[in-house]
């Protein structure tokens, strides 16, 4: 999984702190996600009983850098056109931040006016906020690797769980504690955090047929993960596929044209006639269009360099 870049990916704790009239208290993993209060306050019984009013010991402060840094994270998971206080994934970040909604959304909104993808598109987020905005999308575009990696093991830590745990990595087989085993938990938690901007990017479903079961859907690099280091997690760099039609473009039997449309190999050779049917249902999408996500078109670029390297393989298999 690591060398191949195709990676396939599958609560949350209230974070101790304290304010002149309550206490939180730290719950185990795995358990509710509503804080449990030592001493209970009215605003804080409010936040237990309804999870959209956040406990508000941090509610005007200063963002701290780890702040943005959590804040942009969930950021780059779903589109611009969700972020908004009823998000429940916003909802969640608030009440780790122990802020509202309201200001967890609006620093969202903040960070899309220096989104390149929403600016080449003439849209842009609010028209006024802090230095730190840019100061994470800057330590980003310079080294997202290090950036995504750093980003899953700080909200692991605020949530007291392992970055392998907050990821959702597969982790039956990894290697033994040592530096072996962090190059491959870091591979794996960027694979991780690429597919969860991918899918959401794509609404949740494959770009070929529309089909919406998140555990059927991959995550595909255009340009290979191993191959292709820049554009390892570049969103431009990624489609939303089924497990089929992820296949079939790894393999150089499908791929995307100029116009965005589907193209399959002219030549297919069922091992049995009784597969012929589901062949016929995997290639029925030739020529079609892409399903294309609001935020991150696919980089035509990398997509031509797929294609011609699909379609000389094919040529040498003639």
């Amino acid at each position: 999984m690591a060398g191949s870049g195709r990676g396939r990916v599958g609560g949350w704790d209230g974070r101790k702190g304290t304010s002149a009239q309550w206490t939180l208290t730290r719950l185990p993993v795995g358990t509710t996600g509503i804080p449990r209060l030592a001493h209970p306050a009215p605003n804080a019984l409010r936040s237990s009983i309804n999870p959209t009013v956040a406990p508000l010991s941090r509610h005007g402060c200063p963002w701290t850098d780890e702040d943005h840094v959590l804040a942009f994270h969930l950021y780059c998971q779903f589109p611009f056109g969700k972020m908004h206080k009823g998000n429940p994934q916003i909802i969640k970040l608030a009440q780790l931040l122990e802020r509202t909604p309201d200001s967890v959304a609006m620093k969202l909104s903040n960070f899309a006016r220096w989104d390149p993808a929403l600016q080449a598109r003439g849209i842009g987020g609010l028209s006024q906020g802090a230095k730190g905005e840019k100061d994470v999308w800057d330590k980003f575009a310079a080294d997202p690797e290090t950036f995504a990696f750093q980003s899953e093991k700080v909200l692991a830590a605020r949530r007291g769980i392992t970055v392998e745990d907050g990821a959702g990595i597969q982790q039956e087989d990894l290697p033994p504690p040592g530096v072996e085993r962090d190059a491959v938990v870091r591979v794996r938690v960027n694979q991780s955090f690429f597919r969860r901007r991918i899918i959401s990017a794509y609404d949740f479903q494959c770009c070929v047929t529309g089909l919406a079961v998140p555990d059927l859907l991959v995550a595909s690099h255009i340009s290979p993960w191993a191959r292709d280091g820049a554009n390892r997690l570049n969103p431009k760099n990624g489609l939303c596929l089924n497990a089929l039609h992820d296949k079939a473009f790894d393999r150089g039997l499908m791929w995307i044209d100029d116009d965005f449309r589907i193209r399959f190999a002219e030549t297919h050779h069922p091992t049995r006639p009784q597969s012929a049917d589901a062949l016929s249902w995997v290639i029925q999408f030739a020529g079609q269009p892409l399903r294309l996500p609001l935020h991150f078109e696919p980089d035509r670029d990398l997509l031509r360099q797929h294609r011609e390297a699909a379609q000389q393989r094919r040529s040498h298999l003639r």
